[in-house]
């Protein structure tokens, strides 16, 4: 059992459409449109239900501070820069990226359907939740997804060096299936995403060997100094790093967003890059049922597969955050005390009497 598990074990919980209602209204507090305001929930909501607390509501303190700062826009201009058939160009307007990427999520699905792919980027952006909620919402369409990002703070060291250069740049992939929810991987590039850190900080346990680095180059594991560092390791060695590259390119490079080894000190905005691919199988297949089909094959080989330990069963991507939602729809999402706390401190800051009574009612 991890520190997040171990801390929600004992927290109430609260339903789904409540917190969904929550956030929003917090969003709402906090400046953003309506609209938007909702599609960030529904988001933020999403990551929540999969157990990526990481990427929900957790995030609601930093917007705040981003807001406060100059370094999001509550309210944005969102312009189409380009639109050309089977591709398009977002300038998110230096709001956060939920609204935005959706938008994308929207867009692609309709010109897959028309051109077989279609690719969306994203520039002058923010945080968006977590990667695998866009990838999905593509594979529920019944298409092949994939979602990447970039991170405005460096925190992923080049192999052979000694200074962050990347962002933990998520890469999320997500088909469908024919009997069952869609495959999903959902996947920072460095070895720990910076949450895991949180969480270990917060937990009081070290640091495994390969998640975070010293100044030195050496393994680093204290969760406290490695927070205040943010020299992290690049999943898998010099091939991390390579895939962290890749995100970049796709997320920033092609979208003329802030190269993240390249920026300064960032000004009003963060600039953050996204991008967002949707195939559809049926045009290339010529069967939709038929990739399904063989897709659904595949994942229960691989599930079927003898385990090493027969008291834990062989996964595939996904399972795991589909296992997490299925249990907090049922029973509602965990409160941490310290995000009720945080929560309800943000509310009362903003002077919000319904939400944090929404937030304190058991």
């Amino acid at each position: 059992m991890d520190a997040s598990e171990d801390e929600g074990r004992d927290a109430r919980r609260i339903p789904h459409s409540d917190w969904v209602a929550l956030i929003g209204d917090i969003l709402r507090g906090l400046g953003l449109r309506s609209a938007d305001a909702d599609v960030a929930a529904d988001v933020l909501a999403a990551a929540d239900l999969m157990g990526i607390e990481s990427h929900g509501a957790a995030m609601l303190p930093l917007y705040a501070d981003q807001i406060a700062s100059g370094g999001a826009v509550a309210r944005p201009e969102i312009e189409i820069v380009h639109d050309h058939a089977a591709v398009a160009l977002i300038d998110a307007g230096a709001g956060f990226g939920h609204a935005p990427s959706m938008m994308a999520v929207e867009m692609a699905a309709d010109r897959a359907a028309k051109f077989g792919l279609a690719a969306i980027s994203i520039r002058n952006s923010n945080h968006y939740g977590a990667a695998g909620v866009y990838a999905r919402r593509l594979a529920e369409r019944g298409l092949v997804g994939i979602s990447t990002s970039s991170v405005w703070r460096a925190a992923i060291v080049p192999t052979g060096g000694n200074t962050a250069m990347l962002g933990t740049n998520p890469i999320a992939f997500a088909a469908p299936l024919s009997d069952g929810p869609p495959f999903l991987l959902d996947m920072a590039t460095s070895t720990a995403a910076i949450g895991k850190l949180k969480l270990a900080a917060r937990a009081g346990t070290p640091l495994p060997d390969g998640w975070a680095l010293t100044p030195e180059g050496q393994p680093e594991h204290d969760a406290e100094a490695a927070l205040a560092r943010v020299l992290l390791s690049p999943l898998g060695g010099h091939k991390g790093y390579g895939l962290a590259t890749m995100v970049e390119i796709l997320s920033s490079t092609l979208s003329g967003a802030a190269q993240t080894p390249l920026r300064g000190t960032p000004g009003r905005g963060h600039d953050v890059g996204h991008f967002v691919l949707a195939l559809d199988p049926a045009l290339l297949r010529g069967s939709q049922r038929a990739f399904e089909d063989d897709l659904s094959d595949m994942v229960a080989a691989l599930r079927a597969t003898v385990p090493a330990d027969p008291a834990t069963p062989v996964l595939v991507a996904g399972d795991p955050e589909y296992a997490r939602e299925a249990d907090r729809l049922a029973h509602g999402i965990p409160m941490p005390p310290k995000l009720d706390a945080q929560l309800r401190d943000l509310t009362e800051r903003l002077g919000m009497p319904t939400v944090q009574d929404a937030v304190s009612t058991p």
